[in-house]
């Protein structure tokens, strides 16, 4: 039989584990490595920073439920990949062996690529919980003394939605609080517009991002290239589509979230042939490895290409709809070879986002996500905060009963034909 070990325990690597041990016949060997013990529904990270949520209404224990499902688990974290030998080295120096490698890592944080940013300098987080927890005592010292504030994204940056959300949900906590008229507010992004998402735009949210920016007063500066934070200051370059500098921007600020460029991992940093100069994992269209064929990735840990070159350098995102079909497909075609079969399944990389605004949010449906697109959708109104919340109940139900059935589709199909709206609202209020 098998030993199949999965890299990281994030949205993917966690559902991953799940749905090999619904699939595999018995006698296969699951391992689960990941830095730490706990899941954290990283979506309801920016209510953690407005306060509207706190760390242990979000968070999983994973070495119980993977011990309920006989998942072997790994806490310690790799320190290395030797894809030579089948091996990884942990952080506590022990190796674990593999015939079949799913590699979930995620992203690593590239705070420094910019001097200034992140939590270690004088911007925030909602990448990780604890930057949250972080900037939801800044938010609180906010309150006390308003100021302005600047929300976005640095250069090479491809997760642009919780930047919007937390803008937003930022207004909301403000106007709720009766201090939203002392506080200024500027979104800052290198998106070539208000909208593109590191997608070109679905359906009209640059239309729907930007009428939402001008109703909640929030001004926005694109193609912008953030060179450098310093305490109260940020400094940031508007970009011609030619590459000259059309302005040069000094932003004070009170209170800052930036979200950072991604790159991969430590432990796969220089592996030839299984990463790419950024350390992302190399795939084809089966999840796997070129060069090292069992070896699969899945997640925001693979490499995608830019969907088209723009002023200032933005990524493609993974969505959780994306990752869920990754999950299906790396499923279906290591069971293939297990068979003696060749791999077959291709994940569909398709995208939804409820995109949350604290009150109201936009939703919007690509099919498949890099146009053009068989379904290219999107809308706005107050539904998409409760089915939000309903979102965030189910997948944490989810996780936490070791279920890996799947979600994204369901409700990519129920919005689209404008089905079960009331369940959600109904289950996102009880």
């Amino acid at each position: 039989m098998s030993r199949i070990v999965v890299l990281g325990a994030g949205l993917g690597g966690t559902i991953m584990a799940y749905e090999l041990k619904r699939k595999l016949p018995a006698g296969h060997q699951i391992t689960v490595v990941n830095l730490g013990s706990k899941y954290t529904f990283v979506p309801s990270n920016p209510w953690i920073a407005v306060g509207w949520r706190k760390p242990e209404e979000i968070t999983v224990d994973l070495a119980a439920t993977f011990k309920k499902r006989k998942i072997e688990f790994r806490s310690e974290g790799a320190k290395s990949i030797d894809p030579d030998h089948n091996r990884i080295e942990l952080n506590g120096g022990e190796t674990i062996d593999y015939d079949y490698l799913i590699i979930a890592t995620g992203p690593a944080l590239a705070f420094d690529e910019v001097s200034g940013l992140g939590p270690q300098g004088y911007t925030h987080s909602v990448c990780e919980t604890d930057h949250a927890l972080q900037a939801q005592s800044a938010f609180k010292a906010l309150l006390e003394a308003p100021g302005p504030i600047i929300i976005g994204a640095a250069p090479g940056a491809s997760c642009f939605g919780p930047a919007y959300e937390f803008a937003f949900i930022l207004d909301t906590a403000l106007r709720r609080a009766r201090v939203r008229d002392r506080v200024p507010m500027t979104f800052v992004t290198p998106e070539p517009y208000v909208g593109h998402l590191g997608l070109d735009g679905v359906g009209d949210t640059k239309g729907l991002l930007e009428s939402a920016l001008r109703d909640r007063h929030i001004k926005w500066i694109t193609s912008a290239r953030v060179t450098k934070v310093e305490p109260g200051k940020m400094f940031a370059e508007a970009v011609n589509d030619d590459g000259s500098v059309a302005a040069q921007h000094e932003l004070p600020f009170a209170f800052s979230m930036m979200l950072p460029a991604f790159r991969g991992v430590a432990a796969m940093t220089g592996v030839q042939g299984l990463v790419n100069a950024r350390g992302f994992v190399l795939i084809d269209e089966h999840q796997r490895n070129p060069k090292y064929r069992n070896i699969f990735g899945i997640g925001v840990c693979v490499a995608i290409p830019p969907i088209a070159a723009t002023p200032v350098p933005v990524g493609v995102p993974k969505t959780g709809f994306m990752i869920e079909s990754m999950v299906t497909a790396t499923a279906d075609n290591i069971i293939a070879i297990l068979k003696g079969k060749e791999p077959h399944a291709v994940a569909t990389w398709n995208a939804i986002c409820l995109a949350d605004f604290g009150d109201e949010g936009i939703a919007f449906v690509a099919q498949p996500q890099i146009p053009p697109r068989n379904v290219n959708w999107s809308s706005r109104g107050q539904w998409v905060h409760a089915a939000k919340i309903g979102f965030e109940k189910y997948f944490l139900h989810k996780v936490r009963e070791g279920k890996s059935e799947t979600f994204y589709e369901n409700l990519a199909l129920d919005i689209l034909g404008i089905k079960k709206l009331k369940e959600i609202r109904t289950e996102a209020t009880n």
